[in-house]
């Protein structure tokens, strides 16, 4: 059963839509349940001024993205790396054991968007791509197999 935060945040997502010119976006799936989180930033002052998410996924999988952009907006870069699995899952007041891994997908979706601001920040990746940092999709999914990830992707 679902929280009546999860509920809210399902049926009343924070911050949905895609940003043009994000200053970090972030690109996470799960190949074992299909949900799929995109996360754009954008960086004012070293703040995460502007936040927003594309979710294809499952009712957790939403609210998930919806709380950990309300989490990170107004949060330095280094306040929002902080921002763990564990502590989505709390502001939602929980989330079933089998759902868990969407807690995962957007805390490990913002760490991929931060990752992909840095990279800019370095010259590694020019400023204007808008193809975003994938994070390893083992590192979502691993829970779900108890530390090893068995889809050998």
């Amino acid at each position: 059963m679902y929280s009546d935060k999860v509920k809210d945040h399902f049926m009343n997502p924070r911050n949905m839509g895609e940003m043009e010119k994000a200053d970090g976006i972030g690109v996470v799936g799960n190949p074992v349940c299909g949900d799929v989180m995109k996360i754009f930033i954008r960086v004012k002052d070293g703040r995460i001024s502007e936040i927003k998410f594309q979710t294809f996924g499952c009712a957790a999988a939403i609210a998930t993205s919806s709380m950990i952009t309300e989490m990170a907006k107004g949060k330095t870069v280094e306040e929002a790396r902080k921002i763990s699995r564990d502590d989505v899952a709390s502001e939602l007041d929980g989330l079933p054991k089998v759902k868990m891994h969407c807690s995962n997908l957007a805390a490990d979706g913002l760490g991929a968007a931060l990752d992909d601001w840095e990279k800019k920040m370095r010259g590694e990746v020019p400023e204007d791509s808008q193809e975003g940092t994938a994070a390893n999709p083992c590192d979502s999914c691993a829970q779900l197999h108890e530390g090893e990830c068995e889809t050998r992707h």
